[in-house]
């Protein structure tokens, strides 16, 4: 079992509306095929008092500011005073929480975001979970298709899982920092407050309160 990585070590679930999503599982990804059908059920429960409810199963918090140039398709929820600004492209079963950002030109498709995520800049986002507080910076993207559209395995050294996932984008821990223009490739693991250096191509799993420059060298925090 890879312990550091698992929702325990990488999220604090008190920082989503999402945390029955993960109660009983061992890790984050295994909540990516329960997104959608969650988003509904939590949808009906939410107070109409501080969410608008819009046509196909979408509601936007009252204090949220939406521009008018985005798109937003259901499922969706888009939490408190969250920001989704001019283009963003919320594709469907997209959980956004508390004071996020989500950026002009950031495609969303089947994620959660914890409160307090910044996707501000040109990011892709699909079939990822993102820690409280974690930050892509402009132009980091997801991968979550294999070039050879084979099942994802995560990997940790010589430790694997098989997620039986064709689709996996990335697992963000609390208060991690992707550097601009970063790939996260299919499978990837990111531990709490790490930081990624810009233009990295990154596979696999990075320890917590690292820092990865490049895959030969991730060094821990001083």
């Amino acid at each position: 079992m890879m312990k550091d990585f698992t929702i325990a070590n990488l999220l604090d679930l008190n920082e989503t509306i999402a945390k029955e999503l993960f109660e009983g599982k061992t890790y984050p990804w295994e909540v990516l095929p329960e997104i959608g059908d969650f988003i509904v059920k939590l949808g009906k429960t939410l107070d109409p008092a501080e969410y608008d409810y819009h046509e196909g199963d979408i509601w936007i918090a009252k204090s949220a500011k939406v521009a008018p140039t985005a798109c937003i398709n259901g499922p969706a929820i888009i939490g408190k005073e969250t920001e989704v600004r001019h283009c963003a492209f919320i594709r469907g079963k997209a959980l956004v929480g508390e004071g996020c950002v989500v950026g002009n030109s950031t495609e969303l498709k089947n994620v959660v975001l914890f409160n307090k995520v910044q996707v501000p800049h040109y990011n892709y986002v699909g079939d990822a979970v993102l820690g409280y507080k974690s930050h892509m910076g402009a132009g980091s993207i997801c991968s979550n298709v294999k070039s050879d559209k084979k099942l994802v395995v995560v990997k940790d050294g010589e430790e694997k899982i098989e997620t039986g996932l064709k689709k996996f984008g990335a697992m963000l821990g609390d208060n991690v920092e992707v550097g601009c223009g970063s790939v996260l490739n299919p499978g990837t693991v990111i531990g709490r407050n790490s930081n990624i250096y810009p233009l990295s191509p990154v596979r696999g799993c990075v320890p917590a309160n690292s820092i990865y420059k490049n895959k030969d060298e991730i060094v821990a925090k001083q």
